[in-house]
């Protein structure tokens, strides 16, 4: 099939000039160079899966009894980077996401098709130490692939992960590209999946390649959802617990906050993240700010929040208290990771008041009178002062949030990864230039477009508009 990408011959010449140094794998210094290659965007590496039917066909039925069961079936892998293959022949494959996970093959009750089979993308989770201990894939023991779900510009999370990282926010998990092949064994011909994200998995591992960063890798780390227990909004500690999904539906227990590492310590976990919840609410004025000051790296917050403001991410903890991570180091420092960013660049709803992510105040974004962590940070003159200069920073250097620095970057991945779009699931096989069918911020566009927010009924570049209405 023919792919179409929609956006002008002005932005592919742009592209052609973009300096090298742009296109960068961007790495860390506690990250070995093993584990860095596999996130870069130079080079789109291919995985290939082989699995049986009968463990295809398990995948299916545990999928139809709990959607969002947590078991895994055995596969081979092929993994393929610059040409070098990587072979591990006993790999753990599970279905992964929230809202948007799929059934990866056919509707409810159905098997593998053997003739005409109707493939969907899903998003996957691979654990490469499920069945072999200590096996690893060019130093990772776990990866997440997810496909550009109602992305059409298939740069969204990409753009959010570079960015936070080029701006030194290393607690965001690393992200890449990736050409995903599935074959069930005795099948005529494997399943090409296309184009997916591959990005880092959020647990131990997350942690133990932050070693030199934060001094440990036996901390305890929660990941933090809007859920049945309400939203992570750090307001209150109804719903502290570690998950645990059964294939029966009735069994499974879900908890806003879920302990993700040294799950045998619960209760001195919940302990401390309780502790840090009150004290976060009760303590005002110069307290809160020494208390506040001692317990986060309040620099590193103040990055992460000013990178997700200006991405426009509404699934997060300042809006809809969703989708980050707090990891609390044996040391006695807590920190926010961020994750999660398929939601931005002008792709939103309406929320709770919450309207145009390309013109919100980044100083009144989100819910502020439900926000503690955030709105009381920002009462602070010396770090308000502070979160703005990073705003300012970012939107003013080509490297970062600049309009025609990111606009360079994403022709130059598009231009990357057209070539493999067209897959067998018959899903999301071009690029457009548009947010997800669903948003309703249906004017914002990121390689074209005016400054005007939709103001004249014409599509409006998110940069440019986003930019111009910083009020500082």
């Amino acid at each position: 099939m023919k792919i179409y990408i929609k956006y002008t011959f002005a932005i592919l010449s742009i592209a052609l000039l973009v300096n090298v140094s742009c296109r960068k794998a961007i790495s860390l210094p506690s990250e070995t160079e093993e584990s860095a290659s596999l996130f870069q965007l130079e080079d789109i590496p291919e995985i290939n899966m082989e699995v049986s039917q009968a463990a295809w066909n398990k995948l299916l039925a545990n999928y139809d009894l709990n959607d969002k069961n947590e078991e895994y079936i055995p596969t081979k892998l092929r993994f393929t980077l610059n040409g070098v293959p990587t072979i591990l022949d006993s790999v753990g494959l599970k279905l992964r996401g929230n809202t948007s996970r799929r059934r990866p093959e056919g509707s409810t009750g159905q098997t593998h098709q053997l003739v005409n089979p109707d493939w969907h993308h899903s998003h996957f989770a691979l654990d490469f130490e499920q069945y072999k201990a200590k096996q690893e894939l060019h130093g990772l023991e776990k990866m997440v692939l997810k496909f550009a779900n109602n992305d059409p510009t298939y740069v969204r999370e990409i753009y959010a992960y570079d960015l936070f990282r080029r701006f030194g926010v290393w607690t965001a998990p690393r992200a890449s590209y990736c050409r995903l092949t599935i074959k069930v064994i005795g099948d005529a011909s494997a399943a090409y999946y296309g184009v997916y994200y591959m990005i880092e998995n959020g647990d131990s591992d997350f942690v133990k390649y932050r070693k030199s960063e934060w001094g440990s890798d036996v901390g305890y780390l929660w990941k933090c959802l809007y859920n049945e227990g309400g939203p992570a909004n750090l307001a209150n500690t109804n719903s502290i617990g570690i998950e645990s999904v059964s294939l029966n539906k009735n069994l499974s227990q879900y908890y806003t906050y879920d302990l993700k590492t040294e799950k045998a310590s619960f209760i001195t976990a919940k302990a401390q993240l309780t502790e840090f919840i009150t004290q976060l609410n009760t303590k005002t004025g110069s307290d809160f700010e020494t208390w506040i000051t001692q317990k986060m790296d309040v620099t590193l917050l103040l990055k992460t929040f000013a990178v997700s403001v200006l991405t426009g991410n509404w699934d997060d903890y300042w809006v809809n208290g969703n989708n980050y991570y707090l990891y609390f180091n044996p040391n006695g420092k807590v920190y926010y990771i961020p994750y999660d960013y398929d939601n931005c660049l002008g792709t939103a709803i309406p929320y709770w008041g919450f309207f145009n992510t390309g013109t919100q105040d980044p100083l009144n974004w989100g819910k502020m009178n439900e926000s503690p962590l955030i709105t009381k940070v920002l009462q602070i003159a010396k770090y308000r002062d502070q979160y703005k200069a990073y705003i300012k920073e970012l939107v003013t250097k080509p490297e970062y949030f600049n309009a025609e620095g990111s606009m360079q970057r994403i022709a130059t991945w598009q231009s990357k990864i057209s070539p493999y779009l067209s897959n067998a699931t018959g899903q999301d096989m071009s690029i457009t230039d548009l947010p997800a069918p669903w948003s309703t911020e249906k004017y914002y566009r990121l390689l074209s477009g005016n400054d005007l927010a939709g103001q004249n009924g014409q599509p409006s570049n998110y940069f440019k508009t986003r930019i111009k209405t910083i009020p500082w």
